[in-house]
């Protein structure tokens, strides 16, 4: 089985839809408030020079996720 891809492999402009959130619940928790829930579609705006964070844009939302955040969302 390939391993699935991630919201942190993902290049700037892309449009990916998450599939799975995985993590310890109480930031599986935060994310989902902020709107990142299976089915949710996501562009990648930019990372940050050094790219850590990056900016996304989540239900008309503006977001800045760490990389180590965006490592636990499954995307397809």
């Amino acid at each position: 089985m390939n391993n699935p891809k991630k919201l942190s492999e993902a290049k700037e402009g892309e449009v990916v839809t998450v599939s799975k959130i995985t993590g310890s619940s109480a930031i599986k928790q935060r994310l989902m408030d902020m709107g990142i829930v299976r089915g949710s579609e996501i562009r990648i705006v930019r990372y940050a020079p050094l790219n850590d964070p990056m900016h996304i844009i989540v239900k008309g939302y503006s977001l800045a996720i760490r990389v180590s955040e965006a490592n636990m969302i499954e995307i397809k």
